[in-house]
């Protein structure tokens, strides 16, 4: 009898065992995807989202500040971050990438712009380069307009100020939203006033606003090359070996800058159509993109992933 009741008792044991690993195998891998309140990031990010949640992945976008996005990678609180800006995140980004914490792992866009820029009518009347800014001064209020405290960004033109660069140091910087500078922007445009304000491409402002960026740029500054930038893309460490299948998707995740700027005038004209599905119509309508993205990548099932997520974009609206 209790060899009996030994037997029934393993028997349950053993399909409890069993079918808490299968509920187990059957959770999707969670992803973490660190990101920015910056457009261009935020449309990289929602369709990474999209499209590993099409392949059986449960992934997650977390915005957050550009020095805690760092910590978050560098603690493995977060997975990726498809928004390092170099050079300009150097201060940033390069203590984490020197311990290995953080691992600088592929480039996912090349020739982006970020540095400061003016209204092109600004350019005809002189200011045309980062020591011109100062014979200005007082036409600009002495204001340098920047976006998101904490960010790469503002961090260089603070630090322009604070050293004097270019004899800025009577000017203040004015911290924001992207959306509140652009905002800004586009008032002094309509008064046609001088306002210097921090810019970028990809970003519909180009297509929006008639901007011209400062040449004048130095290594301490926003680069040596007029502010041009390679973006990367950041894994915490060991991640690639961690999810070989999802690293792979990351070598393929590039973008051409005139996707982006494409992108994000559909979402000026279209008012209320968010990044995730800006991102996703433009896929639909350029099939070969998302073909390459996925090329060599399955499912979590192990299945080829371009199909299952193809077969997903059926159902996105126009």
């Amino acid at each position: 009898m209790l060899r009996k009741t030994s037997q029934i008792m393993i028997t349950v044991l053993i399909a409890a065992v069993l079918t808490w690993g299968t509920a187990f195998a059957g959770k999707s891998p969670k992803i973490k995807l660190g990101s920015v309140g910056w457009t261009g990031v935020t449309i990289k990010t929602e369709l990474a989202v999209a499209i590993l949640d099409s392949i059986g992945y449960d992934a997650q976008n977390l915005t957050m500040s550009v020095p805690i996005t760092y910590m978050a990678l560098s603690k493995g609180d977060v997975d990726f971050f498809l928004g390092n800006w170099m050079p300009t995140m150097t201060t940033i980004a390069s203590k984490y990438f020197k311990d290995g914490s953080v691992i600088q792992y592929t480039v996912n866009m090349r020739d982006a712009k970020y540095t400061l820029a003016v209204p092109s009518y600004c350019v005809a009347q002189g200011l045309k380069d980062f020591k011109d800014i100062v014979k200005f001064g007082d036409a600009l209020d002495w204001k340098i307009y920047g976006i998101e405290a904490g960010n790469d960004g503002n961090m260089i033109i603070q630090s322009m100020i604070d050293k004097n660069m270019f004899d800025l140091g009577k000017f203040k910087l004015v911290a924001s939203s992207e959306m509140a500078m652009l905002a800004n922007v586009q008032s002094y445009v309509q008064q046609k006033k001088p306002i210097v304000f921090l810019g970028w491409a990809p970003h519909s402002m180009n297509e929006r606003i008639d901007m011209t960026y400062l040449t004048g740029s130095t290594s301490e500054t926003f680069g040596g090359n007029d502010g041009t930038a390679t973006v990367w893309t950041n894994t915490r460490k060991g991640f690639d070996k961690d999810m070989p299948n999802v690293a792979t998707f990351l070598k393929n995740f590039t973008f051409p800058i005139a996707m982006i700027n494409q992108i994000m005038t559909s979402m000026h004209t279209h008012k209320g159509l968010s990044p995730r599905n800006a991102g996703l119509i433009w896929l639909k309508q350029h099939p070969d993109t998302y073909r390459g993205w996925l090329k060599n990548v399955t499912t979590t099932g192990g299945n080829p992933a371009a199909p299952v997520f193809e077969a997903a974009l059926e159902n996105v609206g126009e």
